[in-house]
């Protein structure tokens, strides 16, 4: 599975305003205020603290009102392996290819040769055709928004930044090709048993 815990320390500041805060309880608000739907540059998106393993002492600052903390924690991350077959649901389409949601994470790429073949952007409805093929007759299957689709990771992109970032919900750019996002999915459709789940019913191909 792309769900994993991984270890992270850190020195976590707490504000004067937690004071009044059990101290694990406040390290635990400012690890998820810090950390919670950033991508972390090779490790992938952060989602929510797992456990707390060691608080170390904790130390200040002259003319620094906080106190700051040693903490060794793990922490659960979103990082699909290659090949992992994920399903999520049509978010927009291009004449470059397919965005996907999985709901958590927006940033999903099925650029257009990784698409069942033969295909067709229809421009009209703005949306990719599968031009499926029975022997007999052409279907065309479309890939409608919000359609449910099952997809295999190709590979996982990062952009190397200094600092984490916030996962964009919305690509960027004017190509939806943006290199500035934390990290994106690249996935592929092209292979039997992918696509949208309702082209897969028995009402449908094969």
């Amino acid at each position: 599975s792309g769900i994993n815990a991984e270890y992270g320390r850190n020195n976590v500041g707490i504000r004067p305003s937690l004071f009044k805060v059990e101290q694990t309880k406040a390290i635990k608000e400012v690890l998820n205020t810090k950390l919670a739907n950033k991508v972390l540059y090779k490790h992938g998106l952060c989602i929510v603290l797992h456990d707390i393993l060691h608080i170390g002492d904790s130390f200040s600052f002259p003319g620094d009102a906080g106190t700051y903390t040693s903490v060794l924690f793990r922490y659960v991350v979103f990082k699909p392996f290659e090949d992992e077959v994920l399903i999520g649901r049509v978010r927009r389409s291009s004449p470059e290819g397919v965005w996907v949601t999985l709901g958590f994470f927006e940033d999903v790429f099925l650029p257009k040769e990784y698409l069942q073949s033969p295909c067709k952007f229809d421009k009209e409805e703005n949306c990719w055709v599968w031009e499926y093929q029975d022997g007999i007759e052409t279907h065309n299957m479309y890939m409608d928004e919000k359609e449910e689709i099952r997809f295999r990771v190709v590979k996982v992109e990062y952009n190397d930044v200094a600092k984490p970032k916030r996962s964009t919900s919305e690509p960027s750019g004017s190509t939806e090709h943006d290199s500035t996002l934390p990290m994106k999915i690249i996935g592929t459709i092209s292979e039997p048993g992918l696509g949208l789940l309702s082209w897969w019913r028995e009402d449908n191909v094969g």
